[in-house]
């Protein structure tokens, strides 16, 4: 009679131990809420954390966009054109450097922003967690991405 695998690997770890798999499944039921919660909006969740980082700071090079949101230019460029397109950014070369493109908001946009105050109180609600636990959550995530790219 054949061995199960479970026997037959002992070494190799099973799915639910392991943390980049809770980290990853985590991940695609919050892009799936956030995509719900955005619809009536008609954006993604890659546009909405965009436009988060220009509300915070309006006018900003495409490259502090991708270090604030962890994408590189090579994603990042094409939702930007995909949002320009949209009416939701503007793109223009730096008078004092042309290289560099600086990401504005668009009125549309900016009219957009009290429109998605209650995003992450409704995503709270969803993960039914109180703000303490949300941020004590939060830190612990931003540990790990801290110490897995300073060891990278």
């Amino acid at each position: 009679m054949a061995e199960s695998n479970k026997s037959m690997n002992k070494c190799a770890p099973e799915l639910d131990d392991l943390l980049c798999f809770s980290l990853y499944s985590t991940s695609l039921a919050m892009n799936k809420l956030y995509r719900k919660l955005l619809k009536p909006l008609d954006i993604t969740y890659s546009q909405y954390l965009v436009l988060v980082s220009l509300w915070e700071k309006d006018e900003q090079a495409v490259n502090a966009i991708g270090e604030r949101l962890y994408l590189d230019s090579a994603t990042l460029t094409p939702l930007l054109k995909r949002m320009e397109a949209s009416d939701l950014v503007t793109r223009r070369r730096a008078l004092k450097d042309e290289r560099s493109v600086i990401v504005s908001l668009t009125q549309k946009a900016k009219e957009m922003e009290p429109k998605v105050a209650d995003i992450m109180e409704q995503a709270l609600c969803a993960a039914n967690m109180d703000m303490a636990e949300f941020k004590e959550t939060k830190a612990k995530l931003e540990k790990l991405r801290t110490n897995l790219l300073h060891n990278m």
